[in-house]
């Protein structure tokens, strides 16, 4: 595990404990020499990740569209800043630059990003960890929407399974550390109907 992707909001929220979250998930990071890939911003949770990152001694790339950093929003401290074409060439740059993804608190950016990484995975199409750091409860509706849609049978619980759920940025870290993928074929069997 040599980085992670970090999907968050451009956003610091409405609470301090969500700057919070993203300054110990850095910490984390720095601890066990996990690089920080993410969108290159320097605002909102972005800037705060990228920020202590950098702060502590680790290494932070950032990947962002020019038509972002053409509006000043990019991050020119990082150690290393991908300028590129659009958000497609922006998403494909930092799934190939990461060994897992982690999605913090964030808006619908965040959450289009995330399941983007989790189809994928769902298709078979990667084997990377994905996590929610699930600061003070933000993700509590989306997983239980998600459990919905198990019971209801349009995912497979063996796919849920592999969307780790965690408030502790050190757990999260270790369980991205620890893991080892598990391939589940995506489509359902007429008998599991």
């Amino acid at each position: 595990m040599k980085s992670i992707c970090v999907y968050c909001g451009s956003s610091a929220g409405s609470s301090a404990v969500y700057t919070e979250g993203a300054q110990a998930l850095a910490k984390q990071f720095v601890d066990h020499d996990i690089a920080l890939v993410y969108g290159g911003g320097k605002v909102g949770l972005m800037g705060v990740i990228a920020d202590e990152v950098l702060r502590l001694g680790g290494k932070a790339t950032g990947v962002i569209p020019k038509a972002l950093m053409d509006k000043e929003v990019g991050h020119t401290g990082l150690t290393k800043l991908h300028v590129v074409k659009d958000m497609h060439e922006r998403k494909a740059m930092m799934a190939d630059l990461s060994d897992g993804f982690i999605a913090m608190p964030g808006g619908v950016g965040t959450l289009e990003e995330l399941f983007e990484v989790f189809t994928w995975a769902q298709l078979g199409f990667h084997t990377k960890p994905i996590g929610l750091l699930n600061v003070a409860g933000f993700y509590d509706s989306l997983v239980a929407f998600l459990n919905h849609t198990v019971q209801s049978k349009f995912l497979k619980a063996e796919h849920l399974a592999m969307l780790f759920n965690e408030a502790d940025p050190a757990k999260l870290v270790q369980d991205f550390r620890q893991y080892q993928p598990v391939l589940v074929d995506k489509w359902l069997k007429k008998q599991d109907l």
